[in-house]
Parts: C-alpha cells; sequence; structure tokens
C-alpha cells in the first residue's frame, strides 16, 4: 500500500529505496523494554536508481523523535491522545507548519521553508491563524 501512494503521488520521476534493518535473536531482548541487537542492514533499490550510501532511516527517525518530544499525543504512557481523527491531523498539521515555517533551527539559522526558498520571512502565529480562518471560510463558502 506505501508502495503504491509513492507510485501515484512521483510515477518513475523518484529515486526510492528501502533499508532493512536485520535483527538476531537475543535472550534478553524480551525481557528487557528494547529490540534485539541489530546485526546488520540491507539496502534494497525499488524504484529508480538510488544512491546506496544516501539510503539511511536518520531523517524519518528524527522526525519521529521531534513529533514524539513535542506533541504529547505521540508520547507513550500519557493520556494526552486525539478522540477524534479530525483533531489527530489538523495536530499534525500545525505541528508542521510551526516547526517548517516558524520555529529558526540552530543549524539551519533560518526556518525549513526559508532555506528551501518557500518562504522569505519567519511566520507569525498570527500568520499562521489568518491562513487557517480564510481556508475555513473557502470552505464555509463552498
Amino acid at each position: 500500500m506505501y508502495l503504491m501512494s509513492v507510485i501515484d503521488a512521483f510515477a518513475d520521476d523518484i529515486d526510492y529505496a528501502q533499508l532493512v534493518k536485520i535483527y538476531g535473536n537475543d535472550s534478553e531482548g524480551q525481557k528487557r523494554y528494547s529490540p534485539a541487537q541489530c546485526l546488520g542492514t540491507l539496502r534494497q533499490a525499488v524504484i529508480g536508481d538510488p544512491d546506496p550510501a544516501h539510503v539511511s532511516t536518520s531523517y524519518v527517525e528524527r522526525q519521529n523523535l521531534n513529533m514524539r518530544m513535542n506533541m504529547r499525543r505521540f508520547t507513550r504512557l500519557t493520556n494526552a491522545f486525539s478522540k477524534k481523527i479530525d483533531n489527530h491531523v489538523a495536530m499534525i498539521a500545525l505541528f508542521h507548519m510551526h516547526y517548517n515555517f516558524v520555529r529558526i533551527h540552530q543549524t539551519l539559522r533560518v526556518t525549513p521553508a526559508m532555506e528551501a526558498g518557500l518562504s522569505y520571512h519567519v511566520w507569525s502565529i498570527r500568520e499562521i491563524i489568518n491562513l487557517v480562518t480564510s481556508a475555513s471560510y473557502k470552505d464555509l463558502a463552498a
């Protein structure tokens, strides 16, 4: 299913690969709250001609950590969860909007949107509210 989404979105215009982690049997693994030891990895080209040196899970793992640390909905052992899927989707969208357009990243010294050329200024919370409000009015008018 995931592969079909990638193909539907990008067709043959991308180089896409998967990193498969190979875990060994660890007798203590079932007693601990962690997976077994990783014995190695296997890089598999799925679409196009990806460079094996750039096949990594580092970026997605960092993004997952950022989401867990900044949104209590993704933290284990908490009751801060969304009761409605629409609220959950809205919270994720707001997080990513703030992360990419409002927050100045220490290593970039600008926002990721500015670094990518998508924005020429740091957005304010007021601008995000205006964006959401204008989108809501368009939905009501339709």
